[in-house]
């Protein structure tokens, strides 16, 4: 069971697993490309790219939500079985 805010009320909830009910598991490969995703969407390569051609270092937050994320990932990878709905937020750090 878990708690989840949805818009302005809140409600819990039974955890989904319907990937596990159809025979379907989730390996560390899933959860690689999930934290790869979330690490695009804070467009880290640019920041790369910026700290390669400037010679300025990524910014502090950039680089600790990076580690937050390798860090949960990781986490997850190490659970048995993966949890199916690995992508939730719920899992991840926070990205404001």
């Amino acid at each position: 069971m878990r708690f989840a805010e949805i818009r302005d009320s809140r409600e819990w909830s039974e955890l989904q697993v319907g990937l596990a009910r159809r025979g379907q598991t989730v390996d560390a490969v899933q959860v690689e490309n999930e934290a790869r995703r979330r690490k695009s969407l804070l467009r880290l390569d640019e920041w790369e790219l910026r700290e390669f051609v400037t010679d300025r270092p990524v910014p502090e937050h950039i680089v600790q939500l990076c580690v937050q994320i390798d860090l949960a990932a990781a986490a997850l990878a190490r659970l048995s079985p993966i949890p199916a709905d690995y992508a939730d937020d719920l899992y991840w750090p926070r990205v404001w």
